[in-house]
C-alpha cells in the first residue's frame, strides 16, 4: 500500500512537470532548475545540453556547489570531524551541536537532513553532465573536452559519496537519470526514484571507478589555481580511500601519495600562509580599527583543492565559527557552533606546540561563558574572516596519510618518522627519535594529525579509520572538565550517523543505520 500511495504522488508529480532527473531524497525535483532543464529539439529529443556553452555552464555550478554551499560541504563536516570527536565542544547549549558533542544525535536535527538532501543532488548535477556530455551535438566540443568535463564531474561525485560514506555508510549509488514517469513505465522508474541502499564496500568501489576513470583525462594540477577538480584531487582522494577499512591497501596509499608529491607539491614554510589574513596595517594586531582586507595567500604549494573567497564574494563561515576580522563586531554577539576543548589545548601544550596553537585557536572577549571565562573566551582561528580560503585537500594530510600507511602497513618506521619530523620542523619543534619503535611512532603519528589537522574537520574521521573511537571517547568526560555528560557510551554502530527521518520517510527503501 505504501508503494501505491507513492507511485501516486509520483505520477500526479509528473502530469505538471516534465522531469529529465530527480533531486537525490528521490523525491521529483518540484520546480524548473538546471537539474531538471532539457531542450526539446524539434524532431522531440530531449537533450540536457544544447552546446557547448550550455554544457561548461553546468560544470561551473559544480564548482559553485563546492564554494558557495557552506553549510554542508563545510560548516556540518567541522561540527561533525570536530564536535562529535575530542577536539571541540558544542559551542551552544541548544540546538544541533550539542548532540554531537553529547552522542545524542537524532534522527530529526538539520544537519542530517540537509547533508543528506543537497549531496545527493549535487550527484545529480554530477549525473546530469555524465550521462549527458556525450550527446551534445555541438562540434566545437571536442572529444579531449568531453572526457575533460566528464573526469571533473566524476571527480566531484566521488568527493560527494567519500563524505556521505564515512557519514552514514550505507548509501544509495545512482549514476543515472531516472527517465520521465508514465502510468505505463511507472513500477519500472520505481527503483531508479527510491533506490535501495547499497553496501559500504560498493560505495567505495564506486568512488574507486570514478576517481580511476577520472585520472587520465582530469586537467593537471595548476600552480596558480587550487580550485579545479584535478589530477592530483583524484589521487589524493586515491590515497585516502586505500587507507580505509572497505578497501584498505597500504601499497596504493603510498602510491598515490607519492604521485601527489610528483605533482610538484610541498609543505608551505610559513604555517600562517595556510589561514592568515591581509591587515590593513601589517604593523598593528587585528582589531576593529585594523580590519583585515583579504586572505594572505591563496593557491600555495600545499593546498591540493580549495574554495576561494573575495572582497564582495564573501564566506560566513566566521559567522558560526568565532570572529570576523574584515568586520570586527558582526554577528558577534551570540555563541558560536565549535569551540576548541581543553583536552585539544593541552594536547597542544604538551608538545610545547605554539606556533600551531598560535594559527588554530585564538582567544577574544565574548558576552557568552558556556565554557570558558567570558573574558578569556577561544575561538577556531583557521577560518577568520570572510576573505578566508577553505581547504579542502591540502599535502600535509597527503604525507601523514603515507606515514600511516608504512606505520600501520608493516613499511620502514624510520621513513614515517622522517616524514612527521618533517612535519614538526615546519613549525620549530624537536625531531622524534628515529630509533622509535613501531607502537611509539604509531602513538606520535597518532597525535602529530591531530595537531596539524586540528579543526579541520578531520579527528573524528580518524578515530574511525583507527578504531579509537571507544578507548578515545568514552574516557574523555574523565580527563576534559569542560566535556558534556555523554547520553550514550559510543560504539560500533555511532561509527556512523543516523539518516534523517524525513530522508527515510521521502523513500520507503531505505533502512535506518543500526543504533538508533
Amino acid at each position: 500500500m505504501k508503494k501505491e500511495i507513492v507511485l501516486i504522488n509520483i505520477l500526479v508529480s509528473s502530469l505538471t512537470l516534465v522531469v529529465s532527473s530527480c533531486s537525490l531524497n528521490f523525491e521529483p525535483i518540484g520546480t524548473y532548475s538546471d537539474i531538471t532543464e532539457g531542450i526539446q529539439q524539434e524532431e522531440g529529443e530531449n537533450l540536457a545540453f544544447q552546446d557547448k556553452a550550455a554544457v561548461e555552464a553546468h560544470l561551473q555550478t559544480l564548482y559553485d556547489q563546492m564554494r558557495d554551499r557552506q553549510e554542508h560541504w563545510y560548516q556540518d563536516m567541522y561540527l561533525i570531524g570536530d564536535t562529535h570527536a575530542d577536539n571541540a565542544y558544542a559551542g551552544t547549549r541548544s540546538g544541533a551541536p550539542q548532540y554531537f558533542e553529547n552522542n545524542t544525535i537524532p534522527s530529526s536535527i538539520a544537519p542530517l537532513q540537509r547533508g543528506w538532501e543537497r549531496f545527493m543532488e549535487d550527484i545529480a548535477r554530477a549525473n546530469k553532465l555524465i550521462c549527458n556530455i556525450d550527446a551534445v551535438p555541438d562540434t566545437s566540443l571536442t572529444s579531449e573536452e568531453r572526457e575533460s568535463y566528464k573526469a571533473q564531474a566524476k571527480i566531484f561525485r566521488a568527493m560527494i559519496y567519500f563524505d556521505m560514506v564515512r557519514n552514514w555508510g550505507r548509501i544509495p549509488i545512482v549514476t543515472t537519470e531516472a527517465e520521465d514517469i508514465t502510468s505505463d513505465n511507472v513500477d519500472d522508474v520505481y527503483s531508479a526514484y527510491f533506490p535501495m541502499q547499497n553496501s559500504e564496500e560498493e560505495v567505495y568501489r564506486q568512488i574507486e571507478k570514478d576517481l580511476l576513470e577520472a585520472l587520465p583525462y582530469a586537467p593537471d594540477n595548476n600552480p596558480e589555481d587550487k580550485t579545479r577538480f584535478s589530477k592530483s584531487v583524484a589521487r589524493t582522494l586515491l590515497a585516502k580511500i586505500y587507507a580505509e577499512a572497505p578497501l584498505r591497501n597500504y601499497d596504493k596509499v603510498i602510491q598515490y601519495c607519492d604521485e601527489v608529491t610528483a605533482d610538484g607539491f610541498q609543505l608551505v614554510e610559513d604555517f600562517n600562509d595556510l589561514f592568515g589574513v591581509k591587515l590593513q596595517d601589517e604593523t598593528l594586531p587585528p582589531g576593529p580599527d585594523n580590519p583585515a582586507i583579504d586572505a594572505k595567500c591563496r593557491n600555495t604549494s600545499e593546498s591540493i583543492l580549495e574554495a576561494q573567497y573575495f572582497p564582495g564574494s564573501e564566506t560566513w563561515l566566521p559567522n558560526i565559527l568565532g570572529r570576523f576580522l574584515d568586520d570586527w563586531d558582526k554577528q558577534f554577539t551570540y555563541a558560536k557552533w565549535i569551540t576548541p576543548s581543553r583536552d585539544l589545548l593541552a594536547a597542544f601544550e604538551e608538545e610545547d606546540d605554539t606556533e600551531r596553537l598560535n594559527e588554530t585557536v585564538v582567544y577574544y572577549q565574548c558576552n557568552w561563558d558556556n565554557h570558558y571565562s567570558r573574558d578569556h573566551y577561544p575561538f577556531m582561528y583557521k577560518i577568520r574572516s570572510s576573505f578566508s580560503t577553505v581547504i579542502k585537500y591540502r599535502y600535509a594530510d597527503v604525507l601523514l596519510l603515507k606515514a600511516e600507511a608504512l606505520l600501520m602497513g608493516g613499511g620502514n618506521v624510520s621513513d614515517a618518522l622522517g616524514i612527521l619530523n618533517q612535519i614538526r620542523g615546519r613549525v620549530g619543534l624537536q625531531p622524534l627519535s628515529l630509533s622509535l619503535d613501531r607502537n611509539a611512532a604509531t602513538l606520535a603519528y597518532m597525535k602529530e594529525r591531530r595537531l596539524e589537522l586540528a579543526l579541520e574537520g578531520q579527528r573524528w574521521y580518524d578515530l574511525v579509520r583507527w578504531e579509537k573511537v571507544e578507548e578515545v571517547m568514552n574516557s574523555l568526560p574523565q580527563r576534559d572538565e569542560g566535556r558534556a555528560p555523554l547520553g550514550n557510551l559510543f560504539n560500533r554502530n555511532h561509527y556512523k550517523l543516523p539518516i534523517s527521518q524525513s530522508v527515510l520517510d521521502a523513500n520507503p527503501n531505505l533502512e535506518q543505520n543500526p543504533g538508533y
